[in-house]
């Protein structure tokens, strides 16, 4: 993946995503699990592993410098800021202001992927936006609606925020079906979505089962990661 960055830069990129997997998949396998089991990754090695791709987004956009893709890095990084933002007002237990810095977060992913569609020439086939907004409410119907907690108007909410996710996966998805380059940004965007849906799960419906905490950060850590590379992708479709 980052074969078109020099040497020193590559380095630096290959150090930053050591960092975040030695914290995110180190404190699983090495953390206690939390006294009521749905966790063993401490809240310090969440936080740090989602900081340190924040660090890697802004060094993949200071490395885009003199490419295309200077603009479309940049909202990269400021996407996964917002994202980091979000896990520290979740970490609080603040669920809106969590859902409001992934949701801005979400909004930075979906303009980068149109800039990565405009400067490679690469079309987003609409089809793609419908697939993941269908699949998104009737997740939404299930887990959330239908869910015995929280108040309508949250639900509500709750739906908006589905299909902002549910756009950022059409648009990944799109772009990888216009070249193959860019499957790992829709892997990433569609683990998004499911590290969400089983929030909403945990929220609404009231689902609960060991380490539940875990698997939504070991799919979100990855879902973060791979969006967070998508620049290093665009470069390599970019040179073939």
């Amino acid at each position: 993946m980052f074969t078109q960055f020099a040497g020193t830069q590559n380095l630096a990129l290959t150090a930053w995503l050591g960092v975040w997997a030695a914290l995110l998949f180190g404190g699983f396998i090495f953390g206690k699990p939390s006294a009521d089991n749905i966790r063993r990754i401490p809240l310090v090695a969440r936080l740090g592993s989602s900081l340190a791709l924040v660090l890697a987004a802004w060094s993949l956009h200071l490395f885009a410098r003199e490419t295309p893709f200077f603009t479309a890095s940049g909202l990269i990084a400021i996407g996964m800021t917002l994202g980091f933002v979000g896990d520290v007002f979740m970490a609080m237990e603040n669920v809106i202001g969590g859902m409001v810095g992934f949701g801005l977060g979400h909004l930075a992913y979906i303009a980068a992927i149109g800039e990565f569609s405009g400067r490679l020439n690469l079309p987003l086939a609409p089809v793609a936006f419908v697939v993941w907004w269908l699949v998104a409410v009737a997740c939404w119907y299930v887990i959330v609606w239908k869910g015995k907690r929280g108040a309508r108007l949250l639900k509500l909410i709750a739906l908006a925020y589905s299909l902002l996710l549910a756009s950022t996966a059409g648009a990944a998805t799109a772009l990888a079906v216009a070249h193959g380059g860019f499957i790992p940004l829709a892997v990433g965007a569609a683990l998004f979505l499911t590290s969400d849906l089983i929030i909403a799960g945990e929220m609404f419906s009231g689902w609960r089962f060991p380490l539940i905490g875990d698997v939504i950060w070991l799919t979100y850590g990855p879902a973060q990661a791979l969006i967070v590379f998508s620049t290093a992708a665009a470069l390599q479709v970019s040179r073939v």
